[in-house]
């Protein structure tokens, strides 16, 4: 039996990304943060679907455990994203310099952003664990214009050194795929993983 959204199924948002905390809420479904510590390092070598499937389910996992220790149930999501640009991984930059660095490598060239999705169910451990890929193309930028974007702060806690749904929508000319993917949560793949547990959505 589905759920309706109106009876307010427990979202347990294993993330403190405010980002990730819109794109659910235009959902219409009710939701808790209980962001996870878990730790995020990664195998480098491993394929980029298998990055952020791992992470996100690491994360989901983690905040499970602990609900369900305390009694607590809810379905929890935990999503990763990551940019790939000729088939290395570009994380969140260090510091100003790094987000320079990774913008100049991406400014005029096309990469690929992927989004992990885990949910898990605290009561049963129903888990559920998929990505989603999307083809970013940027058009060329000048130096001054990369610094002065870099300069604004946008680019220091995104993947790839740019927010897509910022002032970065003015480095991209074309997506191919989820939109919402590379904002960090492709929402048409989080409604069809959420049917699984009977939450409908709309």
């Amino acid at each position: 039996m589905s759920i309706s959204k109106f009876e307010r199924p427990t979202i347990v948002m294993a993330s403190s990304s405010p980002r990730r905390q819109e794109l659910v809420r235009s959902l219409g479904l009710p939701y808790v943060v209980h962001p996870s510590d878990a730790d995020e390092t990664v195998d480098p070598n491993l394929d980029p679907d298998c990055i952020v499937e791992t992470l996100a389910l690491r994360k989901a996992q983690a905040v499970a455990d602990v609900r369900k220790a305390a009694g607590e149930h809810g379905i929890v999501i935990g999503s990763d994203t990551i940019v790939v640009l000729d088939g290395e991984v570009l994380g969140k930059p260090m510091n100003e310099e790094g987000a320079v660095r990774m913008l100049t490598r991406l400014q005029g060239r096309s990469h690929k952003v992927y989004t992990g999705v885990a949910m898990i169910d605290a009561a049963d451990e129903h888990t559920e664990v998929a990505h989603g890929v999307t083809t970013v193309h940027m058009k060329p930028w000048t130096d001054e214009q990369i610094h002065r974007y870099v300069a604004t702060g946008e680019p220091m806690d995104k993947a790839g050194a740019y927010g897509i749904q910022g002032i970065g929508s003015t480095l991209v000319t074309q997506i191919e795929g989820c939109y919402f993917n590379v904002v960090g949560l492709p929402l048409s793949l989080v409604s069809d993983m959420l049917a699984s547990y009977g939450i409908i959505i709309p």
